[in-house]
């Protein structure tokens, strides 16, 4: 009996903001509070509703945008303002218990990524595959997985021919598409275990979203990763390799 190993790499992690710096001063601070920008105006602040979000100020002068072939200067409280945006905690997943060639069976591993932001915006996570299909070994591939409608598939189903690779992400932050009732995806505000699985693609999927600032715990993310073989697969042996990159975005 020959034994199928899969490893899963995410060697790929990418935070992207706008207005980033790398170093941050606090105009006035003691051991209860931190300012990190001050100003003196009229009026403003950080309004909403459920069509827009807002942050304005009224009554400052010398503001706007300028620059020269030496400097850029965005003046103003509000020119200023960035955000902090950051992803951690990913690492390589080995998936695990190694597939016996006749027997099949399923082969699992997970890593959990955490968002951190302080925009009012908050953040959308999402992740991609490098190729398509995902997971490769030389020129023999597991196919990704696919559901059996337009959403994610309750319960990792696949028939005794078939070999197939899919992902499912759990956390309070996930999009609609990866929540349930308790039986069907896309549909309720449930997180349940090892439910609603999906497959990869080189085109990136949506995976997290919140719209508010999260700084300074930020939320984690966990992503199941999942490798299902039926015992009249064929699935030729080898080491498995599929990489990904999830990206984090300003809102």
């Amino acid at each position: 009996m020959h034994n199928w190993h899969y490893v899963l790499l995410i060697v790929s992690i990418c935070a992207l903001s706008y207005n980033a710096q790398s170093v941050l001063a606090q105009v006035m601070q003691s051991s209860s509070y931190r300012i990190q920008e001050d100003s003196i105006n009229v009026g403003g602040g950080f309004s909403s509703s459920t069509n827009y979000r807002m942050e304005d100020t009224v009554g400052e002068v010398g503001t706007g945008f300028s620059s020269s072939t030496n400097y850029t200067q965005s003046a103003g409280y509000q020119g200023m303002n960035d955000f902090y945006l950051a992803l951690s905690g990913a690492a390589d997943v080995v998936l695990s218990p190694s597939l016996g060639g006749i027997t099949g069976g399923e082969s699992n591993g997970s890593t959990t990524l955490t968002a951190t932001t302080d925009s009012y915006a908050g953040y959308q996570m999402t992740i991609a595959a490098s190729t398509s299909p995902a997971m490769v070994s030389g020129a023999n591939f597991i196919p990704d997985y696919a559901p059996a409608g337009a959403n994610p598939d309750f319960s990792f189903a696949i028939v005794a021919a078939q070999s197939r690779f899919g992902f499912s992400p759990e956390g309070s932050d996930i999009v609609t598409r990866y929540k349930d009732n308790g039986s069907v995806c896309n549909t309720g505000s449930g997180d349940t275990s090892f439910s609603c699985w999906d497959g990869l693609s080189s085109s990136t999927k949506i995976i997290a979203s919140r719209a508010s600032s999260n700084h300074p715990l930020g939320t984690p993310t966990r992503l199941r990763f999942r490798v299902g073989m039926g015992s009249g697969a064929g699935q030729a042996e080898g080491e498995y390799v599929a990489t990904t990159t999830v990206t984090l975005l300003p809102l």
